[in-house]
């Protein structure tokens, strides 16, 4: 009995180190993973943007050098007023901006007393993105304002049809944000992403898709690996942020992001993945930094 009791001590010891070794393994792959310095070559599979917003108060001018040293080819969320910025500093804006002060996240497609404005407002947006070479464009659902989730397809695919052919024309493509509606945007409606395929199946068109914000949809649903492999048709650009809290995407948070991008890569994505946490520590480009070579999959 003795000598039994032995044995298995030693296996629970020899478990548990291997365990520690493990954990210990991928800590040190994360911490290594943001250990680079800026300008080292990136590794290309996965095409690389940042949210300007979360870099207020750094000028899109600034941003654009900093990102341009880091490897980033895009930034997104500029409003087509900003475009010569971009175009001056060569980059790209890999998702236009169009959440102005009358519609945005609570005010979308989803309300039919929206539609007649929501149709001049975007044709004007599908206009300056085309004009300046660029493809997607983001659009909201709205808040549900009490509608049921049919309800609310039915009038967003009524509001979407109107400009959806005028997009098609104009080689844009119309993406809908998929946002948590339990912490940051309360009662979205575009909160789950089965009920944002569901739309993009019922408008039927290929200029109409998701922009899948990982960190939204870890906190409204998780199983964010399985959700990329079963949906990517319907899905034209990614959001990254660290859950909780939406800062770094480092060993401080509960995603393993090399996991996640190369679950996106594998579904052969070849559009972009912007950056879009806000920074939590004093070098706010040094953690931008980081982030894209934890995205920068071999």
């Amino acid at each position: 009995m003795h000598e039994e009791n032995s044995r298995r001590d030693m296996i629970k010891k020899v478990a548990t180190m291997a365990l520690a070794s493990t954990a210990l393994s991928s800590l040190s792959e994360r911490v290594a993973a943001h250990d680079k310095t800026v300008g080292e070559p990136l590794k290309g599979k996965i095409n690389h943007s940042v949210c300007a917003w979360c870099y207020d108060d750094i000028s899109l001018a600034d941003l654009c050098v900093a990102a341009k040293k880091i490897g980033i080819p895009s930034i997104d969320l500029v409003d087509p007023k900003d475009f010569a910025v971009l175009k001056k500093h060569d980059m790209t804006c890999a998702m236009v901006a169009s959440n102005g002060p009358e519609w945005g996240i609570t005010r979308g497609f989803n309300n039919p007393a929206h539609h007649d404005k929501l149709e001049t407002y975007f044709r004007h947006y599908i206009d300056e993105t085309a004009k300046a070479g660029f493809s997607n464009l983001i659009c909201f659902s709205g808040n549900r304002n009490g509608l049921s989730d049919e309800q609310g397809i039915a009038n967003c695919t009524k509001g979407l049809q109107r400009i959806i052919s005028y997009a098609e024309k104009k080689k844009v493509t119309l993406v809908m944000e998929l946002l948590n509606s339990k912490v940051d945007h309360h009662d979205y409606q575009c909160d789950h992403t089965a009920w944002g395929v569901a739309l993009c199946k019922s408008v039927g068109s290929e200029n109409f898709k998701l922009l899948y914000d990982i960190y939204h949809m870890q906190i409204m649903e998780g199983d964010v690996i399985r959700n990329i492999r079963d949906h990517h048709q319907y899905i034209a650009h990614y959001h990254t942020g660290g859950v909780p809290g939406r800062h770094e995407i480092d060993e401080t948070q509960e995603l393993y992001y090399p996991a996640i991008m190369k679950a996106i890569h594998e579904t052969g994505f070849k559009g972009y993945v912007a950056q879009e946490f806000i920074p939590s520590r004093p070098d706010k480009l040094a953690s931008l930094n980081n982030a894209v070579h934890i995205c920068d999959i071999a």
